[in-house]
């Protein structure tokens, strides 16, 4: 006989998900009404409330963007899924649960891709080890990050902070507590969670924060509308809300894909949040300092190698070194101490790049608040490309499920499963207790490196990010 499909009551109406092995699945909630027409470029509407059961066993609608380009299209997979209905969550519960933690993920993708619905993100690792797992889609690219005139900043922001209070109010529905809800990304989305748990409404009542290779940075209006500015241009339109609303989704995805393509992965503008007195009046690193949330947060050794392909580093001599130093504000002190830490030639200014945008950062939160930030650094070399530790590689182990498609395109067939194992139950530690198992930063710089033979040790490679300060 067919499982009966589950059967959720929320504030708003019920859903019907579907069981399998223990395990119940809530997919394509809606947590706020579509932006689109009149909620186009405007703050998220919190979802109306529904007659009858709406059925929640498919992922909801994805954002507007385009697939990956080029190599990366090998590496990170796309996922389309037509439709307006794009502001949902989806949630893994197992079938017997009574106030378990609570994980929030938000996805990566650079704020312009990535969805919920990829294959990698499935939270049943987390369901089958006691914590209710949701998942969140949010505004991307020129809906979600743009700078207008007439139109609110950071409306993916918002939209993940409506998710997350949508959590707080629902989740005890699904078996959840709502007062151990731990924020989790990986790189836009470790900067989402970032950004979010400086507000307090999220922050004062988040019970911890996972941010996975995430930027700590929030940029001027002026700097962070660059993008803004290059579509507006391309398009010959002003960059205001109402000239932006007047071309359609996909027009403005194809002028940012068409921009994209003319710019260098390593200096060219990109989506970014900006500091805003409405939506994050203070940068996030600082606010953060002040969270008192336990917060793990760490990077990977080789961050660099997914945006640069081995022939391009390759290709990169001393003075193109130099004048990417330059232009990408990279004090050439941190190329140097890369180059004397190992890392050769074009290498090197990968490395202090990654450091200047990921490691730097983190390294000055966990001063900032030795005493509650455990640190990590994801160290295992997948061979796929010559990837090594590169950026994103690290996200199938904290899923703890080397499987399928897209932790195989990144790690390859014979990643070892005993890491995955391992990083897996540090996630699953830390957000049920807000303890990973290592001692916190503090003055020795504690640091857990995650490699074949894991080991906790004092901050590595100390000179290269001490360069960047």
């Amino acid at each position: 006989m067919p499982h009966p499909a589950p059967h959720v009551t929320l504030t708003t109406g019920t859903i019907a998900g579907a069981a399998t092995g223990g395990i119940r699945r809530f997919l394509g909630i809606r947590y706020a009404e579509p932006p689109f027409g009149e909620r186009r470029f405007a703050t998220p509407v919190p979802a109306a409330p529904w007659q009858g059961v709406r059925e929640a066993t498919r992922f909801g609608p994805t954002a507007p963007q385009s697939p990956y380009q080029g190599e990366s299209a090998t590496l990170l997979s796309s996922v389309e899924i037509p439709g307006d209905d794009i502001l949902t969550v989806n949630v893994w519960a197992p079938e017997d649960a009574v106030g378990l933690p609570v994980v929030v993920w938000v996805h990566g993708g650079a704020l312009e891709r990535g969805t919920a619905a990829l294959e990698g993100y499935d939270g049943t690792t987390f369901a089958r080890d006691g914590i209710v797992f949701v998942s969140v889609n949010y505004r991307l690219g020129a809906e979600g990050f743009s700078i207008l005139d007439g139109a609110p900043r950071n409306l993916g922001l918002l939209d993940v902070v409506t998710a997350v209070e949508w959590v707080f109010r629902e989740i005890h529905a699904f078996g959840g507590d709502a007062g151990r809800v731990t924020l989790m990304g990986e790189s836009a989305g470790g900067a989402l969670v970032a950004a979010a748990m400086t507000l307090p409404r999220i922050g004062d009542r988040a019970y911890g924060a996972i941010i996975q290779s995430g930027p700590l940075d929030a940029s001027s209006p002026e700097r962070s509308g660059r993008v803004t500015r290059a579509v507006a241009k391309h398009l010959g339109i002003p960059a205001t809300r109402d000239a932006f609303a007047a071309v359609s989704p996909q027009e403005l995805v194809d002028a940012r894909l068409e921009l994209a393509r003319n710019s260098s992965p390593l200096s060219g503008a990109s989506f970014a949040l900006a500091l805003d007195p409405a939506t994050l009046p203070r940068p996030i690193d600082a606010a953060l300092a002040d969270v008192a949330a336990p917060i793990l947060i760490g990077t990977n050794t080789d961050e660099y190698r997914l945006w640069l392909s081995p022939s391009a580093i390759a290709a990169l001599g001393p003075l193109k070194v130099a004048s990417l130093a330059l232009a990408m504000r990279v004090p050439f002190r941190a190329v140097r101490a890369a180059r004397a830490a190992g890392f050769p030639g074009g290498e090197a200014l990968g490395q202090a790049v990654g450091d200047k945008i990921l490691r730097a950062p983190a390294t000055r939160l966990a001063h900032a608040r030795p005493n509650c930030t455990f640190v990590y650094e994801f160290a295992w070399q997948s061979p796929v490309r010559d990837l090594r530790a590169a950026h994103a590689v690290e996200i199938a182990f904290a899923f703890g499920r080397l499987d399928g498609p897209d932790a195989l395109a990144l790690s390859g067939a014979d990643a070892p499963q005993s890491l995955a194992d391992e990083m897996h139950r540090t996630w699953v530690s830390f957000i049920t207790t807000g303890d990973p198992g290592w001692p916190s930063f503090g003055p020795s710089r504690t640091t857990r490196i995650f490699d074949t033979e894991s080991r906790t040790t004092p901050q590595r490679r100390t000179e290269v990010v001490d360069a960047l300060r």
